[in-house]
């Protein structure tokens, strides 16, 4: 079987030094899983809890797949988010697709942050409408956008940047959303469990919720469980129903899976004294960050579980993060093409379960071996 087309595109990634390999759990201190709140380290959710319960769905939601256990759980997530319904997807991805390639139509314009997922940025190229990014939490270019913008308009943002660490400015984004008729989509994944008094996200936070057209939420992150759920208006949900495909022709979610769903969401909204300690983490963090100097290395800000250190060049970064792994600390290169050229980084998270010695240690590593290099 010829395969050489594989091959070439795969020998190019190795020559740019950005060939991808999957690796197994190692024991090493975790400052890269999406675990914010330590539900999955801690095992606080049971699959022992659940024993009656069924590990397959049969079928699409639309034939075999739908059962009560699934729909009181969206009612119930809605409801703690303040929506007025939700669906259930089998991932954040799929959630992202479905959404964005079947709301916005031929006639309508999607504007979208330039540092949005690669799922938001997939779903809107399988959308038919036409397209255009906006420069990273900047509203004065969101705006110009907006000007142009035809049809019904869509704006697109994440509130906490996946990469960066960063929030949107989703007040301001907001105003201009309202000034120019346009409707506000938000990806949550990375704010759920850790942003707002009982981890609601940042635009409950900040009381915005009811201004958007539709909130993505994630459970695969700090909710420590699998899937997503789209909130909005009962209309929407009934739309998603009918026209979302990643929705419509993909197997339901198991009951195994919605209950540990389920039962994230009476766990972590009490997790308070986590969500503390996680802010703690951050703002050491930032304080000792913010005095190591390398002319070839930039601590960002972030107010966020997610830290970056920019460190230019895939072979760089690759070098950083395999001396840090040398000193037991798993930090994850992120490589060019997944970031802009210039700015690879190791991608930093901070979690409940690491202690301020621990971060204390990935700082000095850092600072050890910058010096030596």
């Amino acid at each position: 079987m010829d395969e050489d087309f594989l091959h070439k595109k795969l020998n190019e990634r190795e020559q740019q030094n950005a060939f991808r390999k999957l690796r197994l759990p190692d024991g090493k201190i975790d400052f890269s899983s999406n675990d914010y709140l330590g539900i999955v380290k801690n095992a606080l959710i049971h699959e022992q809890s659940f024993p009656d319960l069924k590990h397959g769905a049969t079928g699409s939601r639309l034939l075999s797949g739908n059962y009560e256990l699934i729909m009181q759980t969206e009612k119930l997530i809605a409801a703690f988010h303040d929506a007025e319904a939700g669906l259930i997807f089998n991932s954040g991805y799929d959630a992202n697709i479905g959404l964005l390639s079947s709301v916005p139509q031929r006639e309508d314009t999607i504007v979208y942050d330039q540092l949005s997922h690669a799922s938001i940025r997939d779903g809107i190229r399988l959308s038919f409408a036409q397209s255009f990014s906006f420069l990273h939490n900047s509203l004065t270019d969101l705006e110009e956008k907006l000007r142009a913008a035809k049809g019904n308009i869509f704006v697109v943002t994440e509130t906490v940047f996946s990469m960066d660490g960063d929030m949107a400015p989703v007040a301001g984004i907001i105003r201009l959303c309202e000034k120019y008729k346009a409707h506000l989509i938000v990806d949550e994944a990375h704010a759920t469990g850790v942003i707002g008094n009982k981890g609601e996200g940042l635009m409950q936070q900040l009381g915005l919720q009811k201004r958007c057209f539709a909130r993505m939420h994630t459970f695969g992150k700090a909710v420590g469980c699998h899937g997503a759920i789209v909130l909005g208006t009962e209309t929407l949900r009934n739309y998603l129903i009918n026209f979302s495909r990643s929705f419509i022709y993909t197997t339901a979610l198991p009951e195994i899976s919605i209950a540990a769903i389920d039962a994230s969401y009476k766990i972590f909204p009490g997790m308070n004294k986590e969500r503390n300690h996680l802010q703690q983490l951050i703002g050491l963090f930032q304080e000792e960050g913010a005095r190591i100097h390398y002319p070839d290395i930039e601590i960002m800000k972030s107010e966020t579980p997610i830290q970056a250190a920019i460190v230019p060049g895939n072979d760089n970064v690759r070098k950083l993060a395999a001396q840090l792994a040398e000193a037991n600390l798993d930090v994850r290169p992120i490589l060019y093409p997944t970031v802009q050229k210039g700015k690879e980084r190791l991608r930093i998270v901070l979690h409940s379960f690491n202690s301020m010695d621990e971060v204390r240690q990935l700082l000095e590593t850092i600072f050890m071996h910058r010096q030596l290099a």
